[in-house]
């Protein structure tokens, strides 16, 4: 129960800090929003090209824009030495990794979720049919991305050169995800839409996975 409630504790600390700046989900939401309107313009939207390649690019914009939302995850707690503040605070370690990838997936969802009535406008693709199978994939892979984002945000805040750092770190950890995601939101915007199970069942198996390592393993990576 501790850890539950030390989680919700920084869980609502994480929400307060973003929603009273939004300066995390007004950038990413920019950076997509940019990066939909101006493929768009290079797609034929009455033919089956963007079909093809719409799902793609939207998760390529997903991945770009989540490197920049997962950079600050820890840089804020540099200062002042809140981070120290926050491991004397709490009974388990793994609550302050928790409530962040907890935060980063709820951030992540909401964006995508936000702009995917602007990208099936313009790349005229139909989303309410598939509506509640495109939540489970968002939700799959933002939850993966947030894990792996914030365990290396841990370990690229304490580095020199940490702006650099996170984008080399992850992007290429994340490819699978990436593979995966687009697979399954292909399949899902085809004209005859079905589900890829293999696809949703390799998500799921790598947020079991990676969820575990950094339970194990997350406590050695606040130390400094």
């Amino acid at each position: 129960m501790s850890l539950l409630s030390n989680t919700g504790a920084l869980l609502g600390k994480e929400l307060r800090t973003e929603f009273r700046s939004r300066e995390l989900l007004t950038t990413t939401i920019v950076f997509i929003l940019i990066v939909i309107v101006l493929f768009s313009f290079t797609f034929d939207p009455t033919s089956d090209e963007s079909r093809r390649f719409a799902p793609g690019l939207l998760w390529l914009a997903f991945l770009f824009a989540s490197s920049l939302m997962l950079q600050p995850c820890f840089l804020r707690e540099q200062h002042n030495d809140t981070l120290s503040a926050l491991r004397l605070s709490v009974s388990d370690p793994f609550a302050i990794f928790l409530a962040k990838l907890a935060a980063n997936t709820l951030f992540l969802l909401l964006t995508e979720l936000l702009l995917l009535p602007l990208f099936a406008v313009m790349y005229n693709v139909p989303v309410v049919p598939v509506l509640h199978w495109l939540v489970l994939v968002f939700f799959l892979a933002s939850f993966g991305i947030s894990i792996a984002g914030t365990s290396l945000s841990a370990i690229s805040a304490q580095a020199r050169m940490r702006e650099l750092l996170l984008p080399l770190l992850m992007l290429p950890l994340l490819t699978p995800i990436l593979v995966a995601s687009t697979e399954v939101t292909k399949s899902l915007f085809d004209r005859a839409p079905f589900v890829q199970w293999k696809g949703i069942g390799f998500l799921a198996v790598f947020d079991v996975v990676f969820l575990t390592a950094l339970w194990l393993f997350g406590e050695y990576l606040l130390e400094e």
